[in-house]
């Protein structure tokens, strides 16, 4: 029997030493459900491994992509299906980590059929993202989809104009496609999530955007000024830095503005993963405890 650990929760939250620890215990390899470590020219941003975590253990889906090539979940759901498929051919247990939710549940779940709509409704949302600013789909989908509006990751516009596109092709909401029915896997799923106490996770956010500045952060969006229409760069961390260097606001103000982002991203993250009550909840630092607990549902008694 193969089995698959997930290991979910909110940014800065100590996901990745985690997880390290657990593929070198049970000698295995990562999958990264990070929907932004993927791309190769962003790393201070994404927060990534470090060159030294990824030499401890093999890691999938960190810098395998470029922000130029077209990747989506489906792609992810795809590949990421094929490559379990490859690793529990010499390995029992992998390890799938990560804080986008719609990637973990790419592997563990697949997703629902929903309608395609016409493309012009799409290119006329486009228009609207380039003309209006992402502002304009946010307000859209939260009278349109509510429900939806509260869960989904409100910086991404790719996300937000696929929803939009089905609420206004069907006249219905996006979320009521959204039947969860899970597709069958030829492996045990086991479902970590980590835990702590909200101010804490708010200081770690904080800490972790002060130490990416220290490490080049400005200077990274800087090179990818040229690139900045591309989706994967319309997300916290480089959109406030670009508003810098567009001279809308100081660059502690944008660094404010990170923080306050990036806080509420991991608030939209907790509330997506507490809706699954297959999902075992741990401290960060319950190491020994997460063990005994995968264990014994790999082993049980």
């Amino acid at each position: 029997m193969a089995f698959l650990i997930t290991l979910v929760g909110p940014t800065a939250i100590g996901k990745t030493d985690l997880a390290i620890h657990m593929a070198q215990y049970f000698g295995t390899e990562i999958i990264s459900a990070d929907s932004r470590q993927i791309f190769k020219e962003m790393s201070i941003g994404t927060a990534k491994p470090s060159s030294q975590d990824l030499s401890l253990v093999n890691h999938h889906f960190i810098n395998s992509h470029s922000i130029n090539q077209d990747f989506s979940v489906g792609h992810f759901e795809k590949e990421g299906l094929a490559l379990l498929t490859e690793i529990f051919k010499s390995h029992q247990i992998a390890i799938l980590v990560g804080g986008s939710g719609l990637y973990v549940n790419a592997i563990t779940q697949g997703f629902d059929d929903l309608p395609m709509a016409p493309p012009a409704l799409r290119a006329q949302l486009n228009d609207a993202f380039s003309e209006k600013g992402i502002s304009y789909l946010q307000e859209e989908l939260q009278k349109l989809d509510p429900e939806y509006y509260d869960e989904v990751d409100i910086n991404n516009p790719q996300r937000l104009i696929r929803a939009l596109e089905v609420c206004l092709h069907t006249g219905a909401k996006f979320s009521a496609f959204r039947k969860n029915q899970e597709k069958k896997r030829p492996f045990q799923i086991i479902k970590i999530g980590l835990k702590m106490e909200r101010e804490a996770l708010y200081a770690r956010i904080n800490q972790r955007v002060d130490l990416m500045m220290d490490a080049g952060l400005l200077e990274e969006v800087q090179a990818l000024l040229p690139y900045r229409h591309l989706n994967a760069l319309q997300t916290v961390g480089y959109q406030e830095i670009f508003d810098y260097l567009d001279g809308k606001c100081s660059l502690p103000n944008a660094v404010s503005q990170i923080k306050q982002n990036t806080r509420r991203f991991a608030k939209r993250q907790i509330t997506w993963f507490n809706r699954d009550p297959e999902i075992h909840w741990f401290e960060p630092n319950q190491y020994q405890t997460i063990l005994q607990f995968v264990e014994s549902q790999i082993n049980p008694a």
